[in-house]
């Protein structure tokens, strides 16, 4: 999803939101020929995302920048680790310098949060995977940061996938009084995916186990279990029996990620992987060179 033109398109639109008419205080405050070098430096440890983004605000600011990144995305970083380099002219250097470290501690935040609960479950065959809970017009960043902290992507956007929720399913049982709310919803979700193309996922989540067997009748591809306590977990899994993937939602941190995995459920969705990462703290470290001194 995060290709070179959506990175573009993304840090234009930063770019204009933060120097609209240019950089006053390097254009009135800093000689037009004094030159800069920039060391993008780790201040704690962590897994480093958004280096092609960090980049991009200073290219994309003057394409006479020299960049270097130094690692790969989803690489471990630690105090003091040079993560990558810029020079160039220290007007351009510091108009770029707070728009990418913003992207980079964003990015690495995601990662290293989404790297914590990958390890809390590594034991189990469950998987990490993340939320729409995510910045507006930031998702494809965020949910590379995500990849890059070993989770996986849940649907992308609401076009890639049928996900019936508990507020769908409260229609489509208000909407048949003539036949028991179970049976409802199996006639609707076997309408639907009559009419869905073959290569399209479904997916429905609910809130009681009572529900499951109406659900599995319809033949989707997922359940999810939402805000189940662990023993309604168990069950769920139990009764769900290996036919569809399970999917566990709702109450989900690092402090109870671990047992929530080890009901037996294959995916795990956490929203707080992007809307709850701290920034990881990174620092652009300069030093400056004026011609004739």
């Amino acid at each position: 999803m995060l290709t070179p033109a959506h990175i573009d398109r993304v840090v234009v639109a930063a770019l204009e939101e933060d120097a609209p008419w240019g950089d006053l205080t390097g254009e009135y405050l800093l000689p037009p020929d004094a030159r800069a070098t920039a060391d993008l430096v780790a201040r704690e440890d962590g897994v480093f995302c958004g280096g092609d983004v960090f980049a991009a605000a200073f290219r994309l600011t003057d394409p006479r920048i020299e960049i270097e990144v130094s690692i790969p995305d989803g690489s471990p970083m630690a105090p003091g680790q040079v993560l990558a380099t810029v020079s160039g002219h220290a007007r351009s250097v510091l108009t770029a310098e707070r728009v990418g470290l913003n992207f980079a501690q964003r990015m690495s935040g995601i990662a290293t949060l989404t790297s914590r609960y990958v390890a809390e479950v590594a034991h189990t065959g469950a998987r990490i995977a993340d939320t729409r809970k995510t910045t507006p017009g930031l998702r494809a960043l965020e949910r590379h940061a995500v990849r890059c902290g070993g989770g996986h992507n849940h649907r992308f956007s609401l076009s890639d996938a049928v996900m019936a929720k508990d507020n769908h399913l409260a229609v489509l049982s208000a909407l048949a009084p003539t036949t028991t709310p179970g049976a409802a919803v199996t006639q609707a979700l076997q309408a639907a995916i009559a009419r869905l193309p073959h290569t399209t996922h479904v997916e429905v989540e609910v809130d009681r186990l009572d529900q499951i067997d109406a659900v599995l009748a319809a033949g989707v591809g997922t359940i999810m279990l939402d805000n189940f306590t662990l023993d309604e977990l168990r069950a769920g899994v139990e009764r769900i029996g290996g036919r569809v993937t399970v999917e566990a939602s709702g109450g989900v941190s690092l402090e109870t990620v671990r047992a929530i995995a080890e009901t037996g459920v294959d995916v795990i969705s956490v929203g707080a992987l992007t809307h709850s990462a701290p920034a990881v703290d990174l620092g652009l470290d300069v030093r400056v060179e004026i011609a004739g001194i």
